[in-house]
């Protein structure tokens, strides 16, 4: 572990902005993207089930299409990379099967000694109104939003300008995408890339309520 410098952390998140304007000359080196890739990864999800996908768009026409049903912001084609933060659908008892054999094999210890871990998430996904947020729905997409939140954090400390978007219409992303035959649906996007010199509210600055307005310490 190495940590950075408590400055260092703020200076990074203060230079980050959801960025409008790309430069679509410039592309994120592929060892820099695969970095992001796995920082996304590491996410936390309830359980550690992690009820997600993360699919990155490369086609240039696939990206031209999603343009159309994303209020035709022009991050979708200019950024250099764009990524769909899909939540499960339908969060099984097969997957919780998976997830048991994946801690037994990654930890070597015996899947028996996991029932009772099993037992409570089998408990959990059979009644989705027990979850948080009142539904699956509800449920796995907040989890996907906690890899949102890493990937721009990553994003961030790694120099990459990124822009997270809800200006979409998730079902034809999910058309486009084929994401409902796969079991996932659409549930954030984001472009990474660089900033454009154009792009006027890089120079803006941000604006954020007063720490003592928003923390408050019982």
């Amino acid at each position: 572990m190495k940590p950075i410098a408590p400055s260092d952390l703020l200076d990074n998140l203060n230079w980050r902005y959801a960025t409008k304007g790309f430069d679509a000359t410039r592309k994120i080196a592929p060892e820099l993207w695969t970095t992001i890739e796995k920082a996304t990864t590491l996410a936390p999800s309830s359980y550690g089930l992690q009820p997600w996908r993360f699919v990155v768009v490369n086609n240039p026409e696939t990206r031209a299409t999603l343009k159309g049903v994303s209020w035709n912001q022009p991050q979708i084609t200019d950024a250099s990379h764009l990524i769909v933060f899909c939540r499960k659908l339908e969060v099984t008892p097969a997957d919780v099967d998976a997830y048991i054999e994946d801690i037994s094999r990654t930890r070597n210890v015996p899947a028996s000694a996991l029932d009772g871990f099993k037992k409570m998430m089998l408990g959990s996904i059979a009644s989705p109104a027990s979850l948080s947020g009142g539904s699956m729905h509800e449920w796995t997409s907040r989890q996907v939003y906690i890899a949102l939140g890493f990937f721009l954090s990553a994003c961030a400390n790694l120099g990459v300008d990124a822009c997270p978007m809800e200006g979409f219409d998730a079902s034809k992303y999910d058309q486009i995408l084929g994401l409902t035959a796969q079991g996932y649906g659409a549930t954030v996007v984001a472009t990474a890339g660089y900033r454009s010199i154009a792009d006027p509210i890089a120079a803006m600055k941000k604006v954020r309520f007063p720490l003592e307005r928003t923390v408050k310490h019982v």
